[in-house]
């Protein structure tokens, strides 16, 4: 069973263009809701990014509707049973969110699905993968990420670079399709004061194999701020320093490299 209530605090974005962005609530706010409002969870950071790069967009363009559209997830038995408090909370601390979600474990992705979600963030290390495996793009957020004003997405270049063999999967296709609609984002802003940073890092191979990842993201429209090239050493002192919000792989432990 799939519920999804609309915050009428938020102005709806255009559908054909926004990008829509799941959240898990477990990931937004903590445990326990006293005084009927949760705690700040590891996401907010996060979420008030993307808040930035919207508002940073509509200072641009008032008229701008390629911004980020984000849907909180509710599939914890006991934060559905405190669905008010979940509004309630999202309201206090101001976030941006358009609609709430609520669903079972078995049927958290038929609701990714219903909301046309083009990017899900969990801090569950089986809801991530699972997702990825029906074709939604998903990564796991970092814990460790402070308050900042500017969005950090890191892509991992060893899996943009992978050679096509057969058809390619559906959650392939949806990271070239994220990817497009991040590039035109990015395009938005100037070189300097952007409140949208994008990251590759290669970590296997040379100058070759960051050169072949830069050019086939340059081919899907995204041209990054930084690039990394790591030929096999380890991925932690980068992640350390940058601390990006998530990291677009293949593999599901990368920020814990």
């Amino acid at each position: 069973m799939v519920s999804t209530i609309q915050n009428t605090d938020v102005k709806q974005k255009d559908s054909a263009r926004a990008v829509v962005v799941a959240v898990s609530s477990r990931a937004v706010f903590g445990s326990g809701a006293g005084d009927g409002l949760y705690g700040m969870g590891v996401a907010f950071p996060l979420l008030q990014a993307l808040q930035r790069v919207n508002e940073r967009l509509l200072e641009e363009n008032p008229a701008e509707s390629l911004l980020f559209d984000v849907v909180l997830i509710t599939t914890d038995s006991q934060q559905q049973q405190q669905s008010s408090s979940i509004i309630s909370s999202t309201r206090h601390y101001g976030l941006e969110v358009s609609r709430f979600c609520f669903s079972s474990e078995e049927d958290f992705i038929e609701s990714l699905i219903k909301n046309n979600v083009q990017l899900f963030l969990s801090t569950d290390r089986n809801e991530a993968p699972q997702a990825s495996q029906k074709g939604v793009l998903s990564a796991l957020l970092d814990r460790h990420v402070a308050p900042s004003e500017q969005l950090r997405v890191m892509f991992c270049g060893d899996a943009v670079v992978q050679p096509d063999t057969g058809p390619m999967p559906a959650s392939r296709q949806a990271a070239q399709s994220f990817s497009a609609q991040l590039g035109e984002m990015r395009r938005r802003f100037g070189m300097l004061d952007s409140p949208l940073s994008i990251v590759l890092v290669t970590s296997r191979g040379g100058r070759e194999s960051c050169g072949g990842a830069l050019r086939t993201l340059r081919s899907h429209g995204l041209s990054v701020d930084e690039a990394y090239c790591l030929a096999g050493a380890p991925r932690s002192p980068i992640l350390s320093v940058i601390r990006p919000h998530f990291l677009l792989s293949d593999s599901f432990s990368c920020l814990e490299d």
